[in-house]
């Protein structure tokens, strides 16, 4: 047999060893997939039915620690509400909770979550709610549309553990999430999160303003800025300022801060950052895969993330969406206040930063 024959015919095996690894390979993660979800729905949920704390922005409830599985139910009421959306500006915002963004929601894997949602009487508009952490139709916007004055109600297993965006997705759908009705849903691990010092909640969205027909001086959804993605606000929190001055975070040195970031959209990528930080681990898109030492990361719309970083240096810390403009020129702008001792080995300087 010729050297050229013995080659080619190794080449073929050596292919076909590695395809065949592949291929068991691909069927060995789809099956363990399989298994994980499968597991989780099978968890017995224990005990009666109790009803779960949630927080409004930038607070999130407490940890969830390595209790077992629970029956939960989380009451949420839609409402159409006056409030400030920069500087003296009146904006007619859409709710969950009577806050952009929504109540931040907590469970663990395994849970049993009956959601009643309820629609205020004086809203004009139906409402219901898709939790991206549900499997099942619509997320559960399916069977929770609300007439004004009414309530709906379902049940549903969290299965995936993860970060979740949850919104409103009545029709015109761009127009109740640009309103601000989106929040964010954590579903912990069996065991939890691993501890850290302070856990913020933040999440980014993009308005689109006009003036009022029916009130002078109040601003409301404008459809055709929202069609050409045209954003007059790219906020944090719903708010011009809502992570500044009064309401900046903060935290003092030597801590581990854990940020839950979510991108209500409707229309806009995020590109998180932290002037002068880097984070430690990224939970990319809010799910099991952690990457490191990451200066700025991806959110897109109706996505969220998990950042961790320790803070050495005492200081004022900027967050921003890194497209600049709209951190600069739009609103999308805050800051973490650390307090502490210097650590001249990380940072030092003979000047004194200019206070704020």
């Amino acid at each position: 047999m010729t050297t050229t024959r013995i080659n080619f015919l190794a080449t073929i095996t050596i292919a076909t060893v590695m395809l065949s690894c592949s291929t068991n390979s691909t069927k060995a993660d789809a099956s363990n997939s399989t298994a994980n979800i499968t597991s989780a729905a099978d968890i017995v949920a224990e005990g009666n039915p109790e009803a779960l704390q949630v927080t409004g922005a930038p607070n999130v409830p407490a940890p969830i620690g390595n209790r077992g599985a629970k029956k939960l139910i989380v009451n949420l009421e839609t409402s159409e509400i006056e409030g400030i959306i920069a500087d003296s500006i009146h904006y007619t915002f859409w709710t969950f909770n009577g806050t952009v963004p929504g109540s931040f929601i907590r469970v663990r894997e395994g849970d049993e979550i009956t959601l009643n949602l309820k629609n205020a009487a004086n809203s004009v508009m139906p409402h219901n709610i898709d939790l991206h952490a549900v499997t099942g139709p619509g997320g559960g916007a399916a069977v929770t549309t609300s007439a004004p004055g009414k309530e709906s109600s379902f049940t549903f297993k969290a299965i995936n553990p993860g970060l979740y965006v949850y919104h409103c997705a009545a029709p015109p759908v761009p127009m109740h999430i640009g309103n601000g009705m989106y929040g964010l849903i954590l579903v912990e691990p069996a065991g939890g999160l691993k501890p850290v010092d302070k856990e913020f909640y933040i999440m980014q969205g993009d308005f689109y303003t006009k003036a009022s027909t029916i009130k002078k001086g109040l601003m409301e959804f404008n459809n055709d800025k929202a069609v050409a993605e045209e954003p007059d606000y790219v906020l944090f929190n719903g708010k011009k300022g809502s992570l500044l001055g009064a309401n900046k975070l903060e935290a003092k040195v030597g801590e581990t801060i854990r940020l839950f970031v979510g991108n209500g959209g409707p229309n806009l990528t995020s590109s998180f950052h932290v002037i002068g930080e880097i984070f430690d681990n990224v939970y990319i898109e809010g799910g099991s895969t952690v990457s490191h030492n990451i200066q700025t990361t991806m959110i897109p719309a109706g996505g969220a993330t998990i950042v961790e970083f320790k803070v050495d240096v005492p200081g004022e810390y900027v967050l921003v969406d890194h497209s600049l403009s709209r951190a600069f020129n739009k609103g999308c702008i805050g800051k973490l206040k650390v307090s502490g001792n210097a650590n001249p080995k990380i940072y030092s300087s003979n000047k004194t930063a200019a206070a704020e």
